[in-house]
């Protein structure tokens, strides 16, 4: 199996028609900026459910933030949820096109609900098919529960701990949601790199970056064949976006350290 991290804020505005919601970043927790992409679930659609979710063995930390979020302008509890596929439409997503993927039966449609998971700062890790509200809640201090990264990291620890033992790991996550997980030592872990070539030289970029990662999770969920298992096998994979012409090339860095993962890096022009 294989197993992609993606970055997202699946959680709720806040409430309307009440007094003026306590603010978080008053207390200390600091708010995200207002270019996230996320879209809303519709109107009348249901609230937030926990029991509806992926990985039931963190509920009740779920449950915890949830509780310590309300009446603040983080507090979930009466938007309206629609599947994360679809509240999420920031530039990684919008590349990875995970509704696409999952509005036809197949190969793709099944890989994306099996093997997509998605760091959520409200509710831990979510699948691309569970039901989620739109959220402004970033990493850091909520009031009650502390950091959002020690708060969540052992039961997610937990949570995975069988599930990716053993498994190929491609972690597409912003920097600022890997305190929530770390996968275990026992699984090929792989970060993705972006570097642009210009006039010879390369360098780091970041806008671009999303975009492309998204653009290598699609290609990753839609490729036939089998699944890559190693780092060699998924830079490989990788190599069909250099076929395709929407990258110049593909390189591999392993790790000097059990600890610390295994890079591949997606060459653009």
């Amino acid at each position: 199996m294989l197993h992609r991290q993606l970055a997202g804020h699946p959680g709720a505005p806040a409430r309307r028609g009440r007094a003026p919601p306590r603010r978080l970043d008053s207390c200390g927790a600091p708010r995200a900026p207002p270019s996230r992409g996320q879209t809303a679930g519709p109107a009348g659609a249901a609230p937030l459910d926990v029991d509806r979710l992926s990985l039931p063995g963190l509920n009740d930390r779920r449950s915890t933030l949830i509780s310590a979020l309300a009446e603040t302008e983080h507090d979930p509890a009466a938007a309206p949820t629609a599947r994360a596929a679809d509240v999420l439409t920031g530039v990684l997503y919008a590349a990875a096109d995970l509704p696409g993927l999952l509005a036809r039966p197949g190969a793709a449609a099944d890989r994306t609900r099996a093997d997509v998971l998605i760091a959520s700062p409200l509710l831990g890790m979510v699948g691309p098919a569970d039901p989620v509200p739109a959220s402004r809640l970033a990493m850091g201090t909520v009031p009650g529960v502390g950091g959002l990264g020690p708060f969540w990291r052992p039961a997610i620890e937990e949570a995975l701990a069988q599930r990716a033992d053993g498994e190929l790991v491609v972690d597409v996550r912003s920097s600022e949601f890997a305190p929530l997980w770390r996968p275990p030592a026992s699984a090929t872990w792989v970060t993705v790199r972006i570097e642009q070539e210009v006039d010879g030289e390369r360098r780091v970029v970041s806008h671009f970056a999303k975009h492309l990662r998204g653009v290598l999770v699609r290609h990753l969920l839609r490729r036939r064949g089998a699944e890559p298992s190693d780092l060699r096998s998924l830079a490989r994979a990788a190599r069909g976006l250099e076929r395709s012409g929407q990258i110049l090339g593909v390189e591999v860095a392993p790790s000097s350290s059990a600890s610390k993962p295994d890079t591949l890096t997606l060459v653009s022009a």
